[in-house]
């Protein structure tokens, strides 16, 4: 299928949407994600009006030739229209929706004040959209997928060049940066997220740690977390480490959290509910005397952002579902051991 195709298909699941509706006749966008899923457009300022026949982007100077272009090459009916500032994009909305009575708009993505100075411009209604339209862009189509493969390969690829380096006591950030250069070079618009390398007892027991100058040295436990970006798509991988020969304590923690993460793999599929799988990742390292160690959620969907719906944690009330990617990554830290 064209990318041509995929966006006609993401933009008529949004009319179905706001077909079944008989009180609201149009959904005004300001999630920059969601405008470029639907149009492909990638610039920073942009809001998209959608109706059951037409569609608007509005953004600056900066970015109409680019929205012209983008929005040709995904084969996306829709009018540029040029506002040099906020209040001339209020004045454009107000012109197209003099005949609406109520709109929906994304409530999480602007703030009150830009909401007063709408809501005062516009004669129409706003209404909050629904948790339904965040639901589509949940579901991955088969464009979608092929770029997160990708990215996850091109990742891959970069951490099996840089494995072998690890021996010669590099720092994290020799490290860091040289995945990034390498990601780049394979054909990654650059790294998914800041890219974590953490070694030893200290550094390697802070999930997000952020690399410095220590060396990675033989005993060590190290973690890597490391993902590529490919057009707008995101990859995101764990692996652990040690650095020469394992201990006993090494050795059981790295095979409780590998079957761990077989565990909760297996048990995801369409009708599971997410939290299930977190409780199964749980269930296998609390048998194994590592339950206090894992102090984060099991894992999250990954597309457009690298952490978005459903997430896989104690508290989700998701079901996993057709087309959904999600990573399931648990883990156990500990400090003064990694």
């Amino acid at each position: 299928m064209s990318v041509e195709q995929w966006h006609s298909q993401r933009l008529t699941r949004v009319r179905e949407l706001l077909g079944q509706q008989t009180s609201v006749q149009a959904i005004l966008l300001s999630d920059l994600n969601d405008i470029r899923w639907l149009t492909g457009f990638t610039g920073s300022s942009g809001w998209l009006l959608i109706t059951a026949t037409d569609m608007w982007l509005f953004t600056d100077g900066r970015y109409t030739e680019q929205a012209h272009a983008q929005i040709n090459a995904a084969g996306v009916a829709a009018h540029v229209i040029e506002c040099r500032t906020q209040q001339s994009v209020f004045e454009a909305l107000a012109h197209r929706l003099s005949k609406c009575s109520h709109i929906w708009f994304q409530s999480a993505h602007i703030t009150f004040d830009v909401f007063q100075t709408l809501n005062t411009s516009l004669s129409a209604d706003l209404v909050p959209a629904p948790a339904l339209l965040g639901a589509i862009r949940r579901i991955k189509d088969a464009g979608e997928i092929s770029l997160m493969s990708r990215a996850c390969d091109i990742a891959d690829r970069a951490l099996a060049e840089v494995l072998p380096m690890l021996l010669s006591e590099p720092s994290e950030k020799n490290v860091r940066d040289q995945l990034d250069y390498l990601m780049r070079q394979l054909g990654a618009d650059g790294p998914s997220y800041d890219t974590i390398v953490a070694t030893g007892p200290i550094n390697a027991a802070r999930p997000h740690h952020y690399p410095t100058d220590t060396r990675i040295e033989e005993g060590h436990t190290l973690i890597i977390d490391v993902g590529a970006l490919v057009n707008g798509y995101h990859s995101d991988m764990t692996r652990s480490y040690v650095i020469g020969e394992m201990n006993g304590e090494q050795v059981h923690a790295y095979e409780a959290v590998r079957e761990a993460q077989a565990a909760g793999v297996a048990l995801a599929g369409p009708g599971v509910a997410t939290r299930d799988v977190d409780a199964m990742c749980r269930k296998v390292l609390h048998e194994a005397g590592l339950a206090e160690m894992f102090n984060h959620g099991t894992g999250h969907g990954v597309g457009l952002l690298i952490h978005e719906d459903p997430y896989l944690n104690s508290s989700s009330t998701a079901i996993l579902q057709p087309g959904d990617v999600v990573t399931i990554e648990p883990g156990v830290y500990r400090g003064g051991f990694g």
